[in-house]
């Protein structure tokens, strides 16, 4: 009989001893799994979040230092101290380890800050003039807006110093055709891929150029001009372009003594519309119902000259060099 129960207890001490050695493994599993899958979930919190837009433009710090430093070295006097450094931080903090879709215009109020400059708008009256006003931006004659005349528009920019478009300010200068957006993982800037303006409203660049646009708008005084493009079968004007959308429901009609028009055809390109046409008249409208004068002309000599200037050729620019002959 003691023999017999000692051989249980030591089956009994046996079972206890695997059930404790099965408990133990199972642990080890689990904790084995459950690291596993973490780092499966950091790993995979790794990856970029992606996006329809191209991704932030490679050496972007270099890029916009460089454009600030050498902005500054052309027009120092008229804009006074600016910190290139500071400028660039103030960006970086705009975006970095932020999720894209979910920029505000807070994000960006200290860059506008640092970019901007108070001095007179309209350098030819500065002498004449008691009442100057005073825009944020740097010295000027006439602010020039567009919408869908990029090329032409700063061609013509670059041919006149008399006018001046957004792209042409500091603000607009360093950031001009380059991208930039961030995400939450690290490094905190998406390389890879930005949202499109399409994907969300509150995406980098949009809140951006849409508060630059702003602030150009509101400095805007005397003279100002709109190019167009009227070889565009959906219309020269668009109510949901930048132009339609912001700046011209921010021109300041106790400012801005007129508005031009320039509607421009491309050489060899269609003339859908004329300054009698149908998104012309809604522009005029939109424009007289905050009290401004309006004018229009197809075609303004000296920025169709120009396009001709690079079509000497086409049938298109015999009108060009008729028009300019003496009667």
């Amino acid at each position: 009989m003691p023999s017999q129960r000692g051989s249980a207890r030591r089956r009994q001490r046996g079972v206890l001893l695997a059930g404790i050695a099965i408990l133990l493994l199972a642990l080890v599993l689990a904790a084995v799994l459950a690291s596993a899958l973490t780092r499966g979930k950091k790993e995979e919190s790794l990856e970029p979040l992606r996006w329809q837009g191209r991704g932030t433009t490679r050496n972007l710090r270099e890029i916009v230092l460089g454009r600030c430093y050498g902005y500054l070295a052309e027009r120092r006097a008229e804009l006074g101290d600016k910190d290139c450094l500071k400028i660039w931080e103030s960006l970086k903090d705009a975006f970095i380890h932020k999720n894209p879709c979910n920029a505000t215009t807070e994000d960006y109020q200290p860059l506008m800050k640092l970019a901007s400059h108070p001095i007179p708008c309209n350098k030819e009256n500065f002498l004449t003039s008691l009442s100057i006003i005073y825009c944020t931006l740097y010295l000027i004659s006439q602010s020039l807006f567009w919408s869908k005349t990029n090329d032409l528009v700063h061609l013509y920019t670059k041919s006149s110093r008399r006018f001046l478009t957004l792209e042409d300010t500091f603000l607009g200068y360093m950031f001009d055709g380059i991208s930039w957006c961030g995400d939450p993982s690290a490094p905190g800037i998406n390389y890879e891929s930005c949202p499109k303006w399409s994907e969300c409203e509150g995406n980098p660049g949009s809140v951006f150029w849409k508060m630059a646009s702003k602030m150009f708008a509101e400095a805007a005084c005397g003279v100002v001009q709109v190019m167009l493009n009227g070889s565009i079968e959906t219309g020269a004007f668009r109510s949901s372009s930048i132009f339609g959308s912001v700046e011209i429901l921010n021109l300041n009609p106790d400012k801005v003594s007129e508005v031009q028009i320039w509607l421009m055809h491309d050489i060899g390109g269609p003339q859908s519309e004329s300054c009698s046409g149908y998104s012309i008249k809604k522009l005029k409208n939109i424009l007289e119902e905050r009290n401004f004068k309006i004018t229009c002309e197809d075609n303004y000599r000296p920025v169709q000259l120009l396009q001709c200037v690079h079509n000497p050729d086409h049938p298109d620019c015999s009108l060009c060099t008729n028009s300019t002959e003496a009667p």
